[in-house]
């Protein structure tokens, strides 16, 4: 993968970096490893990034090194792929397997199965997934298949130009068919784990629309304005209706395993390609099934 920008007659740049900052956005720490890997080229030649440009003078950078990825076990999964180009691997992740190794998962995380994949296809990059999804939430997740592709989408989720939409099943029947709740969030005291509401916490927005209901569920659609951690599960609790089968802010149930949500819609711009891309994540059965007895 490579990006390039000719500079115009009309346009004045100190030098390569500018226009690699201003053209791109690459951050200082992108713009120093392909330094370091002599990855960055004025008119074909490779260049310093304090080389001076002119009119017409292409600036280029290259993005196929390898990397290291083996502080990742690779092991072979089922992944179940919505999307996948030379820039970004999507996945519709089940319930049960956590994003991210971690000492009691060590080896059945998404991104081991992502480093098994990316040896199968010859991939040596490191494993970057692009947003979060709880252990026991299904749903959408995008890995990044380097790092300026990564640090893009991010830009992107801070500008809110990239645009969630969960689907949940809730306990109770909502006083309001839609809403807002707009409660900042904050780390349960003493817990390392909980989160709750209080004012001294960091800003969090959700829109709600209840799409179906019956005497004591509802299906909710629910789309982020911002990205703290466990806000859906967080603020539906403080509405009064907890996610179905969420035992940390709400209640086991017999119907569902796990907490009843699903990261089912994703809608952002390419940052290659520039033009908008929308991906929906058909529903695992234990949700499915329990919507449609509703």
């Amino acid at each position: 993968m490579n990006l390039s920008y000719m500079v115009k007659d009309n346009e004045h740049f100190d030098n390569v970096k500018e226009v690699l900052k201003t053209k791109f956005e690459i951050s200082d720490r992108l713009l120093l490893k392909l330094k370091s890997n002599n990855k960055i080229f004025l008119n074909k030649t490779p260049i310093g990034i304090k080389a001076p440009v002119n009119s017409n003078d292409v600036v280029e950078i290259l993005l196929n090194y390898d990397e290291d990825n083996k502080n990742i076990v690779p092991t072979k999964m089922e992944l179940n792929i919505l999307f996948e180009d030379d820039y970004l691997l999507i996945l519709n992740k089940p319930a049960g397997f956590p994003i991210h190794p971690s000492i009691n998962h060590y080896e059945d995380s998404i991104s081991n199965g992502v480093r098994y994949y990316f040896d199968s296809i010859g991939l040596k990059k490191k494993i970057r997934p692009v947003n979060r999804l709880d252990k026991d939430t299904s749903g959408i997740i995008i890995f990044a298949k380097n790092e300026y592709v990564q640090e893009c989408l991010v830009r992107q989720m801070k500008r809110n130009e990239f645009v969630k939409e969960y689907i949940a099943i809730c306990e109770g029947i909502f006083d309001n068919i839609s809403g807002v709740v707009n409660a900042p969030i904050a780390r349960k005291e003493n817990s390392i784990i909980e989160r709750c509401v209080d004012d001294s916490g960091d800003n969090a927005v959700t829109y709600y629309d209840v799409l179906k209901y019956n005497d004591i569920l509802s299906v909710v659609h629910l789309k982020l304005e911002t990205g703290r951690t466990h806000q859906i599960r967080v603020h539906m609790a403080y509405l009064g209706h907890p996610i179905l089968g969420d035992s940390l802010y709400g209640n086991y149930s017999n119907l569902i395993d796990r907490q009843a949500l699903h990261s089912y819609k994703i809608s952002f711009i390419h940052p290659i390609h520039h033009k908008r891309i929308e991906l929906i994540a058909p529903l695992y059965s234990d949700m499915e099934n329990i919507i449609n007895k509703l």
